[in-house]
């Protein structure tokens, strides 16, 4: 069956989140824990902007999501232990040859790699909740994979990193071949760009191990944003140099050598846990807009919106503060799964 996984540009049916709930993640003092609360929550009062959102919320956090979201957002209850959407959630894919029909990956996931300190056997289980909840095809998958692990142009062309997919810890008997067989079965992908890693700060305890989505996106065919960290001083100066050599010797699934566009990252280079890996390639693309992820810098943060403007013209760009976000080990994207409208 023909499944496709669509460009996050084409029009969605709705975007997908979770609520936090305590947990490695939340934080260790209550400061820490409302700062969480509060990002996620501003991040889905933005999409509701322009989309529906649903959250799916742990029953114990269900009075707090009612008192801090609209009641234009959407609640479901279901069990959870981790809240990052786009890694747990199903990746929604369509059938050109059935219109209106709904397909839906449910990726096994072992949050991202099992490291010791993850807690993701309830979280494992919402793929495919959410798929029984929206009534899509259920389409099971024997690959650890994360949403966050992929991009797509919506016309065969898939990004992805050598150390998420061919990780050890996630899928040990795997080779490129195989990966990218199971892609084209689940998501119908025909060209995959490997990428040989992700960011610095990805790899530490707390990271994905180099996950695409936030190095690298699709805004239209033949065209990608990269990453770029202007500064030697910071170890992922080398890193984008590197993928940029990446996609400048690849061609996309119907051969187009590729639009490189830069995307500068913020001024600031460290946290109080070492080299940081803020970055606005990490946005979600809605309904006639943008979210995109500020960093407390003006300037930054406008360069940003005005690339992204470009890159997806007629939609409107709203940065929301992604610190706190990132402090935990992702973005925007990361927390977010959009839900294609099908005919």
């Amino acid at each position: 069956m023909p499944w496709r996984m669509p460009s996050e540009t084409t029009t969605h049916e709705r975007t997908w989140m979770a609520f936090p709930r305590e947990g490695q993640t939340l934080g260790d003092t209550p400061a820490e824990q409302e700062e969480c609360y509060a990002a996620w929550t501003a991040t889905a009062h933005a999409i509701a902007e322009f989309e529906p959102v649903t959250m799916v919320v742990d029953p114990s956090e269900t009075g707090r999501a009612r008192r801090m979201l609209s009641g234009e957002i959407e609640i479901v209850e279901a069990p959870l232990d981790e809240f990052w959407m786009r890694d747990f959630g199903p990746t929604f894919v369509v059938d050109d040859e059935r219109p209106g029909v709904l397909g839906a990956v449910d990726w096994i996931f072992n949050g991202w790699g099992a490291p010791e300190w993850a807690e993701w056997r309830l979280s494992a289980q919402i793929g495919r909740f959410v798929t029984d909840l929206v009534g899509a095809e259920p389409i099971s998958s024997v690959l650890v994979n994360e949403g966050g692990g992929i991009h797509v142009d919506g016309e065969g062309t898939v990004l992805l990193t050598e150390t998420v997919q061919l990780d050890p810890r996630r899928n040990p008997y795997a080779d490129r071949a195989r990966v990218e067989a199971e892609l084209a079965r689940t998501i119908g992908t025909t060209r995959a760009i490997w990428l040989p890693r992700g960011l610095t700060r990805d790899y530490d305890d707390f990271g994905t191990n180099g996950h695409v989505d936030i190095v690298a996106t699709i805004p239209s065919p033949g065209r990608v944003l990269l990453h770029h960290q202007g500064d030697p001083g910071h170890p992922d100066h080398d890193v984008t140099r590197e993928l940029r050599a990446v996609f400048e010797n690849e061609t996309d699934a119907a051969g187009r050598r590729w639009d490189v566009v830069d995307v500068p990252a913020p001024a600031t280079l460290r946290d109080h846990e070492g080299f940081v890996d803020w970055s606005y390639i990490n946005h979600l693309v809605v309904n006639g807009g943008v979210i995109a992820c500020g960093f407390g810098e003006e300037e930054a943060d406008a360069a940003a919106r005005s690339i992204l403007s470009e890159a997806y013209p007629g939609r409107r760009v709203v940065s929301v503060d992604a610190r706190p976000i990132f402090a935990r080990g992702g973005g925007i994207h990361c927390i977010t799964q959009q839900q294609p409208a099908v005919a």
